[in-house]
């Protein structure tokens, strides 16, 4: 009769543990929003790619919580603006930190 109480806290505890596991935090995201996140990148290097005024191999992109991130050098100044603004314009998109320096 003891062995299956002892199986039974063990599988309770290897719940709470995986279920508390996946859980977000201020610097790491939930299972959830890792995809979540995943998604809107694809999203937002599809939307520069798709902008025939922007290089998309100069600008990198890494999200995190709906905060995108763009990095990379680029020509010009107003190539920088535009591709804030084609970011900002993409489904999902929190906030955009600009990172891009001028060539």
């Amino acid at each position: 009769m003891r062995l299956p109480k002892i199986f039974a806290s063990f599988f309770f505890a290897l719940m709470l543990v995986s279920l508390f596991g996946c859980a977000p935090t201020p610097t790491r995201e939930g299972t959830g929003e890792y995809f979540d996140d995943t998604a809107i990148t694809t999203k937002v290097k599809a939307a520069i790619l798709g902008d025939s005024a922007l290089k998309s191999a100069e600008i990198n992109v890494e999200t995190f919580k709906g905060v995108v991130q763009l990095s990379g050098f680029v020509s010009s100044e107003a190539a920088i603006k535009h591709a804030v603004e084609v970011v900002q314009g993409v489904k999902g998109v929190k906030s955009v930190k600009n990172d891009m320096r001028l060539k």
